[in-house]
């Protein structure tokens, strides 16, 4: 788990949260539907260990991901 295990489309749904973006905004950006993005932001936390997205744009600001 961590980082080294989220995929390329889970670090695209990271950046974009983690810069503001709600997940209609986010689905909206990468042409997908806001289910999807709520798919893709469980995975990102339970491999981060985390469950909101104020911790996942701390750590996302840490590791200069936003």
């Amino acid at each position: 788990m961590g980082w080294d295990s989220l995929t390329l489309v889970e670090l695209r749904v990271t950046r974009l949260v983690a810069s503001g973006s709600t997940n209609r905004q986010v689905a909206q950006q990468l042409h997908v539907s806001r289910h999807t993005v709520d798919f893709h932001l469980r995975q990102i936390y339970r491999k981060l260990g985390i469950g909101s997205r104020v911790q996942l744009a701390g750590l996302a600001f840490e590791h200069r991901l936003s």
